[in-house]
């Protein structure tokens, strides 16, 4: 035990050093950098594709060069959340009772502790393994593109070990499909009334966000909800013009936050008001118990120089009022478990157009393809244009197969309970991987994650190591 835990401090030390390098999706290169300048280091064979993936080789320990190579498979990137700049801000972790929590913004533990373990299994010698191929995807958070352009010759692998599930009593044999998309409603702004008039800042705050996936069915009130109310019971008077509107921080968490920018003729400021504090009632009446912390609230702020056009924010309003917001379809084969969901994830007025993001997500391909395609044509016909940025198939193991049970196994032997086998409501790369790398069998562990995609994100400690001890000792098995 002694051994094992000074090995898991490795495990710590290098996740410290991810969260110096900020990774958010899309802009992977400095953390793809490391893991090539880590590779040649330890003077280990890699490999760097266009979409900056690296894939890291290690021959399997004297003695084992028969047993079949393992992939070892995490992300690069994380959701960036609370970050007043998410290209050059670190992150400041630190424990508190048991957890690993960071100070105002997402930890990075989706999926930088996964990671971690792997290239610690990667830097020590003494750890009995099979010959390893340690990929690290990137753009896993918004859109897999990584995962979804891989070359067939990128893994030789055919068994994996993913280390990106959040889950840490259970073994993760099957993720929901899903389909990001990006619609865009044209604006031609216009010049700022003159006048008497009164400029607000609507705000919406305190909600606890989270995964779109993991936490869609408890009740969270994204702030897209009173966005809604305000859009429909006060932005559609004539005597109120809207200049700007931001909700969201990522398309792959529910929006814990926002804001619309309103200006109004001086006499309607106490009716505003007044809409405002019925908007609060309904959601205390409403999310009291999941989300009590969501408000609204209203201050003055400076004048803008443009408007959106009144039939721009009627056809915004026309189209949310539609969309489905949170789960949609519980699942019968799997019971407790979310079969069909959509997020929208962020509403931002720019320049010359309102952006809206949707995350859908199900069990059932065609049930995500008919909603996906049915959440664009509300917005063609509000004269928007609508991208699928991301189509990623749902995922499903046989249970019963021999990889699988020795996974269950190890459990059972290493910490003395056997995990559930669960289909999880969120996206993993698999879907990709069985698509590119046929006969390829996948198993999900990790230790647990609460909150991820959020400043609530947060890790518990002793899973980690307790993850740690299963994963080297399976990896001795396998070889």
């Amino acid at each position: 035990m002694t051994d094992i835990s000074i090995k898991t401090e490795r495990v710590f030390s290098i996740f410290h050093e991810l969260n110096q390098i900020p990774r958010p999706s899309h802009h992977e290169e400095r953390v793809a950098d490391y893991l090539c300048k880590f590779a040649e280091r330890n003077h280990l064979e890699y490999e760097r594709d266009k979409e900056n993936c690296v894939v890291i080789r290690k021959p399997a320990t004297p003695g084992h060069e028969q047993a079949e190579t393992i992939v070892l498979l995490n992300h690069m990137d994380m959701v960036c959340v609370g970050m007043g700049d998410p290209l050059n801000d670190p992150i400041e972790a630190y424990e508190d009772n048991g957890w690993m929590k960071a100070r105002g913004t997402s930890l990075g533990a989706d999926n930088g502790i996964g990671l971690s373990m792997a290239l610690a299994v990667l830097e020590d010698d003494s750890i009995v393994h099979p010959a390893l191929e340690v990929i690290a995807t990137t753009n896993e958070e918004d859109g897999m593109s990584g995962a979804s352009q891989l070359s067939k010759d990128f893994l030789k692998g055919r068994k994996v070990i993913n280390l990106d599930s959040e889950d840490y009593d259970t073994i993760t044999t099957g993720a929901a499909g899903a389909c990001l998309q990006f619609h865009s409603i044209p604006i031609s702004r216009q010049l700022a009334p003159e006048g008497a008039r009164s400029w607000y800042r609507i705000r919406m705050e305190g909600g606890l966000g989270g995964h779109s996936g993991v936490d869609i069915n408890k009740g969270r009130c994204s702030a897209v909800i009173p966005a809604k109310s305000i859009l429909k019971d006060i932005c559609k008077e004539e005597w109120v013009d809207v200049a700007g509107i931001e909700i969201g921080e990522a398309n792959a968490s529910i929006a814990s936050k926002g804001e619309i920018v309103i200006c109004i003729a001086d006499e309607y400021s106490e009716i505003v008001r007044k809409r405002i504090n019925t908007i609060n009632q309904r959601l205390f009446g409403e999310y009291r118990s999941s989300d009590p912390g969501m408000t609204c609230g209203i201050e003055e702020c400076d004048k803008q120089d443009t408007i959106i056009p009144k039939t721009v924010i009627n056809a915004l309003a026309g189209c949310l009022e539609q969309l489905p917001q949170g789960m949609v379809k519980m699942s019968e084969a799997m019971p407790g478990t979310v079969e069909t969901s959509n997020n929208i994830g962020r509403i931002v007025a720019e320049k010359d157009r309102i952006f809206v993001s949707t995350h859908t997500r199900s069990f059932i391909d065609n049930d995500m393809v008919a909603l996906s395609k049915d959440i664009a044509k509300t917005f063609a016909a509000a004269g928007a244009n609508s991208e699928v940025v991301m189509s990623a198939p749902a995922w499903q193991e046989d249970q019963q197969s021999s990889f699988l049970q020795l996974v269950s196994n190890t459990f059972q032997d290493v910490l003395g309970w056997r995990p559930r086998m669960v289909a999880m409501h969120f996206v993993l790369e698999a879907g990709f991987f069985v698509q590119h790398y046929p006969g390829i069998q996948i198993a999900s562990i990790g230790p647990r994650i609460v909150e991820p995609h959020s400043t609530s994100e947060r890790v518990e400690l002793s899973t980690i190591h307790d993850i740690w001890q299963v994963l080297l000792e399976l990896l001795k098995r396998l070889a």
